[in-house]
């Protein structure tokens, strides 16, 4: 089996998304900027050209271009995993005074 190169499966997943949405990687820091991540324009590219940036940084970009879902690429021979949905019930609340009573 050939050896997955996975800083360029994440490099391509990054700009196909930016490339999506319309975004450019100037426009990237600039909203990025606005959850109080600085990075420049230059900053980013070199991260991109690498494909070596962290997953808070993918997801980071990701939140701040709108990306709400993504399903990376997958070969034939690697298997993807994924977390059960979970499916939360919202509980009673309490008011106050019945807990005084209780």
């Amino acid at each position: 089996m050939k050896p997955v190169d996975w800083n360029e499966k994440v490099k391509r997943l990054l700009k196909s998304e930016l490339v999506k949405r319309g975004v450019t990687t100037e426009s990237l820091a600039a909203m990025l900027e606005t959850i109080g991540v600085h990075e420049t324009k230059a900053s980013i590219d070199s991260k991109i050209s690498r494909g070596t940036f962290g997953a808070a940084f993918l997801i980071q970009c990701l939140q701040v271009i709108g990306c709400k879902n993504f399903v990376p690429e997958t070969d034939a021979d690697l298997i993807v995993a994924s977390e059960p949905k979970m499916i939360y019930k919202k509980s009673k609340k309490v008011k106050a005074k019945e807990y005084a009573r209780s």
